[in-house]
């Protein structure tokens, strides 16, 4: 694990280092916040359920954006090679660098807490939902991180890697309300299916193991698929 952590480390840093990560943040704090802002003294109830409600739909687009460079950028400018003669696994590659992206993902979040805060000054906020919306927002960006960064280890372009990364997760999160006109029987598979169904449930304050156990699994196949990408490339 110590080439993953070393790995996970360089990525993280190089976040910061082009404008890119300041453009990204900014971005989602401004949409979030004013889709939040903008209808919450019309419910006027003191919770962030349209703060949760919404992050689904905005993460499928902006966790691509923030993974879209990892495999993509490096194969394009050639330094994936150098990448690959250190002393590191393909697996340390892989964790390394979904781990970086989770990183990023909670420092992305961290400043929405404010909602929470100025929503606990304006009313009885139920810190319940808010702390399983939370859990439920890293795990969502889990698992949007491990799809993009399987996305990215597919293509040198970049644009390619973000679009593929996002049609996969909007197709995760909307795949329950899509399909409407089928039957009951196929619906109830499709709704376990949706990420945005698990994000819900967690959301509501409720935390059960088969929701984890859902962002978890796709954590694990959409890892495991970089992984061969990265293997077949050495």
């Amino acid at each position: 694990m110590k080439g993953a952590v070393h790995i996970s480390r360089r990525e993280f840093k190089g976040y910061f280092v082009s404008p890119v990560a300041y453009i990204v943040i900014s971005v989602f704090l401004a949409v979030t916040g004013w889709f939040f802002f903008s209808t919450f003294f019309l419910y006027d109830q003191a919770d962030l359920r349209n703060f949760f409600n919404l992050l689904p739909i905005t993460f499928s687009f902006i966790v691509p954006a923030v993974t879209m460079r990892l495999f993509s950028e490096e194969m394009n400018t050639g330094s994936y090679e150098l990448l690959l003669t250190m002393p590191v696994s393909s697996s340390d590659i892989v964790i390394g660098k979904f781990l970086a992206a989770v990183a990023f993902v909670a420092v992305m979040l961290i400043p929405t807490v404010v909602y929470a805060v100025v929503i606990s000054f304006l009313g009885q906020l139920d810190w319940g939902p808010v702390i399983g919306g939370y859990v439920g927002a890293i795990l969502l960006g889990a698992a949007f991180s491990a799809t993009g960064l399987f996305t990215s280890s597919l293509t040198r372009n970049q644009i390619v890697a973000f679009i593929s990364g996002t049609a996969v997760c909007l197709a995760l999160t909307l795949v329950d309300r899509m399909l409407f006109f089928l039957p009951m029987g196929v619906l109830n598979i499709l709704q376990f299916l949706g990420a945005d169904y698990h994000f819900r449930n967690i959301a509501k304050g409720v935390i059960d193991s088969r929701d984890i156990l859902y962002f978890l699994s796709i954590c694990f196949v959409m890892l495991y698929g970089a992984g061969l990408a990265v293997e077949e490339k050495k």
